[in-house]
Order: C-alpha cells, then sequence, then structure tokens
C-alpha cells in the first residue's frame, strides 16, 4: 500500500548549491599516453589533462590556465570521471570547474562543465583595495559579533561573465553564539556588488524540541533569515496547516521561516508551531544518518532524494504516516490531552522505513508480510533511537514512548498491549499488521538481547521464549545489519514469517558465516518464537 499509518491504539492504517547550468558534451579523442599505472587515480588525471589540452576549444582552456584536481570517480569497468577546479594566471576560476568523462582506455568520452566557459580578463590587478573590500563588506553584513572580514581575488565566471572580483568571507557568531558568516562578492574593478551568501554550505539552526532538548539543526539561509530545508540530506520541514492527511500532497503546506535561526519553544503541546517542526526535522536527519553511516543507504530510495516532512496535519489526528505517492511524512497533534505531537525520534525513523522497504521488498501492507512490513519499520525506528543515543530520548525497546505514553508497543513481550502476538501461530495473518508484527518485534529483541529478566538503560524487561528455551543475545546493531541485509536482499512482496527466518539466515550466512555465533542466535530466535 502507498500509504503506511504508525496505528495509534488503533487508528486506521548550500552555500551556492549550483551556480550555472551544466553542458554535456560529446567529442571523440584520444587521450595522450601516460606513464603511470593504468587504472590509477594519477593516471586518470594525466589522461583527463590531455583530453582538456587536446580539446582545448570546447573547454574554452588557453594560456595562463590551469587545472587543479579536485576528485576522481574510478568505476568497477575501468572508466573514470576527473574534476577540476580551474585557475587563470594563479587566481580561482570561480565557476570554472569541470569534469573529465574517459572510457577504460583513457579516451574522452563527454565532459561536464560549469558556465564559465572561457575565465579571460582583461586585467588581474584590482582597482579596489583589499583594504576597502574587507570594510565594504563588514558593513555590508550587520549583525555578526566579532567578525573578521578576508577578502580574496578570484576570477568570478559564475554567471558566465568573468570578472576580476573580491570574494570577501565575513565570518564570526550570531545572536546565539552559534557559527555566521556570509560571502560578499564585489566587482574589484569598479566596486559593484555581484553577490553574497552564506558562508557555510548550511546554517546551524539552534531548535528547543519537544523531545530532544536544545539541539542543532541543519537550515538554509534564504533572504532576510532561514527556512527548515536541510542542505546536507534536501528534507525540507512544513506546516500542513491542519490540512487532513488525505488532502496533503508533495507541494501542499507552507515552509517554516524564521528571522533568527532559533526555533521552537521546547514545550509539549505547544502553541508554537514551529516546536513540533525542530524534532520532525532533526530527527529525520538522524534517520537519514543512520541508514547513510550504517548501512550505507543514501536516501530512502538510494538515489540521494529526499523527502517532504510536514507537520501539523489534521485536527487532532493521533497518528503519523509515510506516502509513497507523494513521497512525504505526514505527522499529527496528537489527541491534546495525553499524546502529544507525533513527532518524537523512533516515530520518524519508522515512517522514513516504510518508504525504505517499499523502495525494497515492498512487503504487501497486509497479512504476515504486512506483519513484517510493521516490524521493520519499529525495528529501524528504534534503531535510529539507538543510533542518536540522545541522553533525554534514552534509547530502549518501548516504541513510541515519547509521543504515547508509557509506550504505543513494545519488544520483550509484545502481547503486553493486550493486542499484540508473541509467537507465530497460524492464524497471526490475520491479525492487524500492526498486531502481527509482534512476532517480528519479539524475534529482534530476543536475538539482540536474549530471553529472561535484566535491566536495560534504566528500563527492566522480560522476555520469554514460545519453546522455553533460554537464548542468549548478539546486540542489536549485528541483527540490525543481518535484518537489513534480508530485507534488500532476500524478501520479497509476499515474504512470510517462514520466508523471513529463511532470509535472515541468509543475511547471516553472507555477514558472518554459516553456523557463527551470529547464524544460530538467528536461528534460535525464529525458534523462540515459535518460527521453525
Amino acid at each position: 500500500m502507498s500509504t503506511t499509518p504508525l496505528s495509534r491504539r488503533p487508528l486506521a492504517a548550500v552555500a551556492v548549491a549550483v551556480v550555472a547550468a551544466l553542458a554535456a558534451l560529446a567529442i571523440p579523442t584520444t587521450a595522450a599516453a601516460t606513464s603511470a599505472a593504468p587504472g590509477t587515480r594519477d593516471t586518470a588525471i594525466a589522461q583527463a589533462r590531455a583530453n582538456v589540452a587536446h580539446n582545448a576549444e570546447e573547454f574554452g582552456f588557453g594560456p595562463s590556465q590551469d587545472l587543479v584536481p579536485r576528485d576522481v570517480v574510478l568505476d568497477a569497468d575501468g572508466a573514470s570521471h576527473v574534476r577540476f577546479d580551474r585557475t587563470y594566471q594563479g587566481l580561482p576560476v570561480v565557476g570554472g570547474d569541470l569534469v573529465v568523462h574517459q572510457d577504460a582506455r583513457g579516451r574522452f568520452r563527454d565532459s561536464t562543465r560549469a558556465a564559465g566557459h572561457d575565465p579571460t580578463v582583461k586585467s588581474t590587478v584590482p582597482v579596489v583595495p583589499a583594504q576597502t573590500s574587507a570594510a565594504n563588506a563588514l558593513s555590508a553584513v550587520p549583525g555578526i559579533q566579532d567578525a573578521v572580514s578576508t577578502p580574496e581575488l578570484v576570477i568570478w565566471a559564475a554567471d558566465g561573465t568573468p570578472r576580476l572580483a573580491w570574494r570577501t568571507t565575513v565570518e564570526g557568531s550570531g545572536d546565539h553564539g552559534q557559527p555566521a558568516g556570509r560571502v560578499v562578492v564585489t566587482d574589484a574593478i569598479t566596486d559593484d556588488p555581484i553577490g553574497d551568501y552564506d558562508a557555510d554550505y548550511q546554517a546551524s539552526g539552534v531548535g528547543n524540541s519537544e523531545y530532544t532538548g536544545k539541539i542543532t539543526i541543519d537550515t538554509t539561509p534564504i533572504s532576510g533569515g532561514y527556512t527548515l530545508t536541510d542542505p546536507v540530506r534536501g528534507h525540507i520541514t512544513k506546516d500542513a496547516n491542519n490540512v487532513a492527511a488525505g488532502s496533503v500532497n508533495a507541494s501542499s503546506g507552507t515552509p517554516f521561516t524564521s528571522t533568527t535561526n532559533v526555533w521552537g519553544d521546547g514545550k509539549k503541546f505547544s502553541t508554537n508551531r514551529a516546536t513540533a517542526a525542530v524534532d520532525a526535522h532533526a530527527n529525520t536527519a538522524w534517520t537519514w544518518d543512520y541508514y547513510k553511516n550504517v548501512h550505507s543507504r543514501n536516501g530512502i530510495r538510494n538515489d540521494g532524494k529526499a523527502a517532504t516532512v510536514f507537520v501539523h496535519v489534521g485536527t487532532k489526528w493521533d497518528n503519523a504516516t509515510w506516502t509513497d505517492s507523494c513521497f512525504c511524512m505526514k505527522t499529527g497533534d496528537g489527541d491534546g490531552t495525553t499524546d502529544p505531537e507525533q513527532v518524537d525520534l523512533d516515530t520518524m525513523g519508522h515512517e522514513m522505513t516504510h518508504g525504505v522497504t517499499g523502495a525494497t521488498a515492498k512487503l504487501i501492507y497486509s497479512g504476515e508480510s504486512g506483519g513484517l512490513n510493521e516490524s521493520t519499520s519499529d525495528i529501524f525506528g528504534t534503531m535510529v533511537e539507538w543510533y542518536a543515543n540522545n541522553p533525554i530520548d534514552t534509547p530502549d525497546y518501548l516504541f513510541s514512548d515519547q509521543s504515547t505514553p508509557p509506550w504505543l508497543r513494545r519488544f520483550d513481550k509484545p502481547s503486553l498491549d493486550g493486542r499484540s502476538a508473541d509467537c507465530w501461530s497460524s492464524g497471526v495473518g490475520s491479525l492487524d499488521v500492526h498486531y502481527s508484527s509482534g512476532v517480528g518485534n519479539h524475534w529482534f529483541y530476543l536475538a539482540s538481547e536474549g530471553s529472561g529478566s535484566k535491566t536495560i538503560n534504566g528500563v527492566t524487561y522480560n522476555s520469554p521464549t514460545c519453546d522455553k528455551s533460554t537464548v542468549a543475545g548478539i546486540g542489536n546493531q549485528k541483527v540490525a545489519r543481518i535484518w537489513y541485509r534480508a530485507l534488500t536482499v532476500y524478501m520479497t512482496s509476499t515474504t512470510n514469517y517462514k520466508g523471513a527466518r529463511t532470509a535472515s539466515l541468509n543475511a547471516a550466512r553472507d555477514l558472518y558465516g554459516s553456523g557463527s555465533t551470529e547464524y544460530n542466535a538467528v536461528a534460535a530466535a525464529w525458534s523462540a518464537v515459535s518460527v521453525n
């Protein structure tokens, strides 16, 4: 299904990122021979230099210019992609960068170039002194405390017209002690303004969250302030203005903005609409980072595309949902009495994981596969919480304990909610998917922590086994790694619990070896929940 709700007891299921357009050219040529070993970075750079020289007119490359290697990508088939910055008479050319694409033999295939085709200027001697540029830049960006102004002479070609320019960086701190800075660009001959932009690739905002205290969030500078757009991961957090969930699409809502880059008041049931946005924005970033840093997954679809995140969806809507069709997360404000806004860390991780499942195994959202779909979101939502390791929202095996106190579901004994299944049976697939998920959650806990009574991070658990066995855990990081591989490599849309056992054992074999401690622990935990 395209929409996968969380179910509540239960409810219905850059600085300048782009300075110019890029052009792709296909010009056959032959790379010059090099003495470096084939297939190496140095070889690729040498071949790329030769290819630029052989196609000088196409690259706008001529006297007084030089190429400075910035990055090299070597493909498995031997092809290479060499990225150069350009200089003119020793000065950096802003907007003059280029990428040379070459086949396995170093022959020129095509190129990608920024707008600055030919950086030639009449003179590289400035008329405007550096000191004047530094002073003017300080005046142009008031509000930065303890500011230091540093001018640099460059060739500015980002708009396609090369000019000798001062690129002056003003750095200091903001009103709340956060790093602050702007880059001011002016014509070094006429002193005319060319533009200005944030000194960093992102701004560091101060977020007063509901669930994780005072935190730093990544925002994007705009004219007159900042917006809740994450320039590192790409997601944008918007106010749905209490429109019903079914009416929200990718273009809905209002972006959050701030003149101070300080967001929210840190209160639950807050009247400050940015407060819920702080948690949603930050926790989406934590989820992205978890998948990126732990599983090498670049976003939900592994294509680098970020989601749109909506807060304040519906009226007293005590739920959250992921929707594939709009590639977005929608979160409600809770019931207004017991449950606050549905934007806590494991909830956000849960929703984003529905998108990951939809892009991989695409487990059908009914029967046992639906239970596995929900369990997968509970598992990885919980693992995001363990990854973040926030001292206020302490990692645990209580799902959605912050936004649905004391918890919505728990892993050690799922049946404590009065509805979820601890053990597999032939009828488990007829349960609501939020309750049949208990089998997968129970397996995950047993494989991670083992059976019996124990206290973890201040929470007491007592996990039974369905076959009266004693199970030893191997730690949730290993189990999550196994489950991720099972999901993305071995599961299909109709995988049931028996199939999940096979898939996870295959994954454990791949990662740790057949008959390893990890392999045996996975098998024992499945048997302990009656999946054989």
